[in-house]
């Protein structure tokens, strides 16, 4: 699960430099202020600014978020086995098949990043 193909490297690559130039032009046409932020807003931005980038913003999560994109993949495969059984047995089934998608989804969040 932790190698890169060329082609996914290369994709990512591009998106990245992709993003840096909508995200530079971006900068360059806003044209808005900050008037109609609230006071406390402005503050609670400045403060998250000062702080600087969020570490997760550096941090390689492939892996989870593969595993996130499988966990989804996995309710919606129990979700529509629960609609195929009968009415009455339907809505416990749904019942248990978020309860688990919740259960491993916080087991994922727990889990360090490789």
């Amino acid at each position: 699960m932790g190698t890169v193909t060329r082609t996914t490297g290369i994709c990512l690559l591009a998106l990245t430099a992709s993003l840096t130039c909508l995200s530079a032009a971006a900068q360059e046409t806003n044209t808005s202020t900050d008037a109609n932020v609230s006071p406390v807003a402005a503050r609670q931005q400045a403060q998250e600014i000062a702080k600087g980038d969020p570490a997760r913003w550096y941090r390689n999560d492939s892996e989870q978020q593969l595993l996130r994109k499988e966990l989804g993949a996995a309710l919606q495969e129990a979700q529509n086995a629960c609609r195929q059984k009968p009415a009455a047995e339907r809505k416990a089934c749904v019942a248990e098949a978020r309860a688990t998608f919740q259960r491993d989804s916080a087991q994922v969040a727990k889990a360090p990043s490789a």
